[in-house]
């Protein structure tokens, strides 16, 4: 197990839990912030280029969603957290779906998916992304995200991914 301390910047600072198994190649990650836990709610609406480049924190705890795209990730029992760009991360993964599907109707539909992600990418459409996170470890990080507490209706039914074993280090 790797525990890594860090200042992540407008988020604050965290403790980053790494644990790998070295025979299968396992690995889950996870983010702790060191202020304590309260469920959270962290939203943008991504209409410029520029807001593009904002920083998503997901622990593996938080369940992200794009309403304009009906589309929704969960977190399941092999979740991880990362620091990534979420645009960018749904493409990759609409990619992967349509390389492994022959499915017409499906295919088209990660087509409309993609085109719609494009023009947010450069401002010529609007979407929202939506980070719900039940343990309160996950933000975007960009001046014009929102961050609140997740109220109590939002917060029914989120799954809260796994559970992490706690490790004492000495």
């Amino acid at each position: 197990m790797l525990a890594m301390n860090s200042d992540i910047p407008y988020f604050g600072e965290h403790t980053q839990i790494t644990v790998m198994c070295t025979s299968c190649g396992w690995k889950h990650t996870d983010f702790i912030p060191s202020d304590g836990e309260k469920p959270g709610f962290s939203s943008i609406v991504v209409d410029s280029a520029e807001k593009t480049t904002a920083r998503v924190v997901r622990s593996s705890s938080c369940t992200i969603r794009i309403p304009e795209l009906d589309l929704e990730v969960s977190p399941g029992a092999s979740s991880s957290g990362y620091v990534t760009n979420m645009i960018k991360r749904f493409e990759e993964a609409i990619r992967t779906v349509m390389r492994g599907n022959e499915d017409h109707e499906t295919g088209q539909i990660a087509e409309q998916i993609l085109e719609r992600l494009g023009l947010a990418k450069t401002g010529g459409d609007a979407i929202r992304i939506d980070l719900l996170d039940p343990r309160g470890r996950s933000q975007i990080i960009h001046e014009d995200a929102e961050s609140r507490e997740l109220s109590e209706i939002e917060g029914e039914g989120l799954e809260t991914g796994p559970e992490v074993p706690v490790f004492e280090m000495g």
